[in-house]
C-alpha cells in the first residue's frame, strides 16, 4: 500500500488544531474591518502550520511508537462480568496521551467505547475493562485502534493492531465454580444456601467412632461402648450415586427477558450449577431439554467428563417458539430414567390453565420420580403491585397485577395438592433456591 495513503489514513485533527484554525479564520475576517491588525493573522496562521509540522514529525519520527495486544480467557461466562485486559506499551521518548478503541462484538451494541490513558516515556501498562454478555454463542472481536497525541496535541496518530478473534460465551461457569468452591469447603451458607438438619439415618453404615457432643444419642452402640469403656456411636455415610436430572423447557414460555437474560438462560445457568454440586456430592447428574420435541438427552452419570458434556450441550441450546410437547417428555422420562430419581423441571406458567394442560403428564412422572417444578415470579408484575397508585387507571393496573401474582401462588397450591413439589422463585435467586431444595431433599432422604 502507498505509504502516503497510509499516512493520510492514520492522521486525525485534534480539537486544539480545529480551534486554532477557527481562530485563524476569525483573525483574517477581522483584518478586513481593522487594518491595524496587519500581518498578525498571517503570522498566527503560519505559526500554527509550523507547530503542526513539528507535531507530525515527532509523532512519525518513531516508526512503531506503540504496541498493544488483547488478553482474555478462551471463553466468556454468560450473565457474569468477564475481565478483558489490553496490554499497551509506548516506545516514544516523551509522554503521550492515548485513546483506545477495542472493536467489541456486535451483541453488545456499544458504539461509544473509548478508554483514555496516558503513557510516560517508554512505559507499559495493562488496562482492563468488564464485559457482561447476555446471550450464549460466538462473539467476534475486531481490531484494537489506539489514537496517540504528543504533548503538543494538534493531531492524533492512529495505530491499528490486528486482534480479530472469536470467543464462545458459555453458560455461567463463573457461577458454577463459585458454588463448586463453596461446596468443597462446606461454606455454601455464605452465599445463601441453607444448612439442612439431617433427619434419620441413611442405610449405608460407615464406621463406629467415639462419641462427640452433638452426635445423635440414638446411634449409640452399646456393645462397643461396653468393650471400650467409653461412649461409641455408629456413623452412617450419606447415600451416594443418586440420580439428579434437570429438564430444561426451551419453548416460548422461557423467552421472557429479565435483567438482560432470558428465563431459558437463567434455567441453563442454574442447571449447570446444580449438576456441579450434585457431582461433588457424589450423585449422578443428567440433563434433558425439550420444546415441541425432545432436544438433548444426557443420562445421569458420574464420569469425569460428565460436567463438560452437560456444559457443551447447554451452550448449543436455543429457545423455540412452540409449546412444550409433554407427551414426548413423559415417554422420554419413562424410557431413559430407569430408577427413581430427583427431577427438576425448569419451565414457566403464567396462568393456572397453562399449568392444567400439562398437569396429567406431570402427575404421571411424579408417580415414578420425585418431581420438582421450577417456575418464575414475574418481576414486572411485582413492581407494578408494589408501586402506590395515583389514579383510577393505576388502581386498575395494580389490581390486575396482584391477581396474576395471586394466580402464581395458586399454581403452587394446586401442584402440592397433587403431590408435586414446586419452587416459585425470582430469576436472580433461581440457583440458590434450586440448590437449597436439592440439599434439603438429600438431608431428608426423600429420593
Amino acid at each position: 500500500m502507498n505509504p502516503l495513503f497510509i499516512f493520510y489514513k492514520n492522521i486525525f485533527a485534534g480539537n486544539s488544531l480545529l480551534i486554532g484554525l477557527g481562530m485563524s479564520c476569525l483573525f483574517f475576517l477581522l483584518a478586513f474591518f481593522f487594518p491595524w491588525l496587519g500581518v498578525l493573522p498571517a503570522l498566527f496562521f503560519w505559526s500554527l502550520i509550523a507547530i503542526l509540522i513539528i507535531d507530525v514529525i515527532i509523532l512519525y519520527r518513531t516508526k512503531n511508537g506503540l504496541f498493544a495486544i488483547r488478553e482474555t480467557s478462551d471463553k466468556l461466562s454468560n450473565g457474569d462480568d468477564n475481565e478483558v485486559k489490553i496490554f499497551i506499551e509506548s516506545f516514544y521518548p516523551f509522554a503521550v496521551k492515548a485513546g483506545i478503541i477495542d472493536e467489541l462484538p456486535v451483541q453488545f451494541q456499544k458504539r461509544d467505547f473509548w478508554i483514555p490513558s496516558e503513557l510516560l516515556p517508554r512505559q507499559n501498562k495493562i488496562i482492563s475493562y468488564l464485559l457482561k454478555p447476555t446471550k450464549r454463542g460466538e462473539y467476534h472481536f475486531g481490531d484494537i485502534q489506539v489514537y496517540v497525541q504528543s504533548p503538543i496535541g494538534l493531531i492524533s496518530r492512529r495505530y491499528t493492531f490486528e486482534q480479530a478473534m472469536v470467543l464462545p460465551v458459555y453458560p455461567s461457569f463463573v457461577q458454577m465454580r463459585k458454588y463448586e468452591l463453596m461446596a468443597v469447603s462446606n461454606r455454601l451458607t455464605d452465599i445463601g444456601i441453607k444448612k439442612m438438619r439431617r433427619l434419620g439415618h441413611s442405610m449405608e453404615f460407615e464406621q463406629i467412632k467415639n462419641y462427640t457432643p452433638g452426635d445423635d444419642y440414638r446411634s449409640l452402640n452399646w456393645k462397643a461402648t461396653a468393650r471400650k469403656g467409653e461412649l461409641m456411636v455408629n456413623s452412617f455415610a450419606d447415600e451416594k450415586a443418586q440420580h439428579v436430572y434437570s429438564i430444561v423447557d426451551k419453548s416460548r414460555a422461557m423467552k421472557m427477558p429479565f435483567d438482560g437474560l432470558s428465563l431459558l438462560d437463567y434455567a441453563i445457568n442454574a442447571s449447570l450449577a446444580l449438576a456441579s454440586v450434585a457431582l461433588l456430592k457424589e450423585d449422578k447428574a443428567g440433563l434433558i431439554t425439550v420444546s415441541e420435541k425432545i432436544g438433548s438427552v444426557i443420562q445421569a452419570d458420574r464420569k469425569a467428563m460428565q460436567l463438560s458434556r452437560i456444559m457443551e450441550v447447554l451452550y448449543r441450546e436455543k429457545s423455540r417458539y412452540l409449546e412444550t410437547n409433554m407427551e414426548a417428555l413423559y415417554a422420554t422420562v419413562r424410557t431413559v430414567i430407569n430408577q427413581r430419581s430427583l427431577i427438576l423441571f425448569y419451565t414457566n406458567f403464567e396462568s393456572i390453565s397453562a399449568m392444567q394442560r400439562q398437569l396429567p403428564f406431570l402427575k404421571r412422572i411424579a408417580k415414578f420420580h420425585l418431581l420438582i417444578i421450577v417456575f418464575f415470579e414475574n418481576a414486572g408484575l411485582k413492581e407494578l403491585s408494589d408501586n402506590p397508585a395515583a389514579n383510577v387507571e393505576e388502581i386498575y393496573i395494580q389490581t390486575i397485577a396482584t391477581q396474576f401474582i395471586f394466580e402464581k401462588k395458586q399454581i403452587v397450591k394446586e401442584l402440592n395438592r397433587h403431590g408435586i413439589q414446586s419452587i416459585l422463585t425470582s430469576p436472580q435467586n433461581l440457583t440458590v433456591n434450586t440448590i437449597n431444595r436439592y440439599l434439603e431433599i438429600k438431608a431428608r432422604q426423600l429420593i
